[in-house]
């Protein structure tokens, strides 16, 4: 699914090339906020971190 998802999105980047310019401006501004970057990095991150038990707590 993930090859599918950047097989389409390569295309549309060949097809209409502005989308570069547009895709590239947008992950500068998402990038520029850390809170945003955190809450994404923490996003990802959360499957893999411990669950605490209910004696722990």
């Amino acid at each position: 699914m993930r090859w599918l998802l950047l097989g389409a999105l390569l295309g549309l980047l060949y097809v209409f090339p502005p989308v570069l310019a547009l895709t590239v401006a947008v992950c500068a501004v998402l990038l520029s906020k850390p809170v945003a970057v955190a809450f994404g990095l923490g996003l990802l991150a959360r499957p893999y971190l411990p669950s605490l038990r209910r004696s722990a707590r």
